[in-house]
């Protein structure tokens, strides 16, 4: 059985619908509005082999800020009505990934216990239309909404562009690797017996 869900959210200041299925095979349909936050969420979801489509309309007139936050929020609403009762996946991914010059490295637990340890480095304010400060926002909005530890860090690079880049693939195959049904697991992946 497919394990998806769709999302709306509407603020005063976003309009946002939202559909993601964990089983895919890396369609994305993504508007975002910011040109640069569309490519990272269609590398993101094409290394993670999910599936998503997302309009949002935001006060981009503003800045991207509200819309990344709040599109962080409902794919973190979406996930984790999509892992349902997280019965026999592999909980746990991690993931190193090379872009050109840069390393990035994200690791993650679907753990129900929110937490993000975010380490970007030094990055130019802005890359196209897009405020790189908003990665951490986004980060920090799809680990508590999704019930996430999420720790992301680039390890060394030059290239702005390429560091976030390595960020968003890095943390779709991190994505792909948890929600992995593990044959060796029966239950919740945890000697608690919940996640």
């Amino acid at each position: 059985m497919e394990r998806s869900a769709a999302v709306e959210r509407r603020t005063a200041e976003t309009g946002i619908r939202l559909a993601l299925n964990l089983d895919g095979t890396g369609v994305a349909d993504i508007h975002t509005g910011i040109g640069f936050f569309d490519h990272m969420m269609t590398l993101m979801t094409a290394h993670g082999l999910l599936d998503l489509a997302l309009v949002c309309d935001g006060d981009i007139e503003v800045d991207g800020h509200h819309s990344v936050e709040d599109i962080g929020i409902a794919l973190g609403d979406a996930f984790k009505k999509a892992i349902g009762d997280k019965k026999g996946i592999r909980r746990y991914g991690t993931f190193y990934l090379p872009m050109d010059e840069a390393l990035a490295f994200v690791s993650l637990d679907i753990s129900g216990r929110p937490y993000l340890v975010y380490e970007g480095g030094e990055m130019a304010p802005m890359i196209g239309g897009f405020d790189t400060e908003l990665v951490e926002e986004f980060l920090r909005a799809f680990a508590v909404h999704a019930g996430l530890t999420l720790h992301v860090r680039v390890l060394y690079g030059r290239n702005s562009h390429h560091k976030v880049e390595a960020i968003f693939k890095a943390l779709g195959h991190a994505l792909r690797i948890a929600v992995e049904h593990d044959p060796k697991v029966t239950g919740v992946p945890s000697t608690k017996g919940m996640l």
